[in-house]
């Protein structure tokens, strides 16, 4: 999964956390803004393919 997801959010991922509703993210500090892309498009489409709510967060 983290290859799929660095692919479509076109970031590093650091670490990746599977919780019950959703999934916690945690990409490099600056990156954080590529990941989420423009007006949250970019998440959004990933949440659609994963089927989870995906949070971003910077580390």
């Amino acid at each position: 999964m983290k290859d799929r997801l660095e692919k479509m959010l076109n970031v590093k991922i650091l670490e990746i956390e599977e919780l019950e509703d959703k999934i916690v993210v945690y990409v490099p500090e600056d990156q954080v803004r590529i990941a989420v892309g423009s007006g949250g498009a970019a998440v959004k489409a990933a949440e659609l393919v994963i089927g989870k709510k995906i949070e971003v967060k910077g580390k």
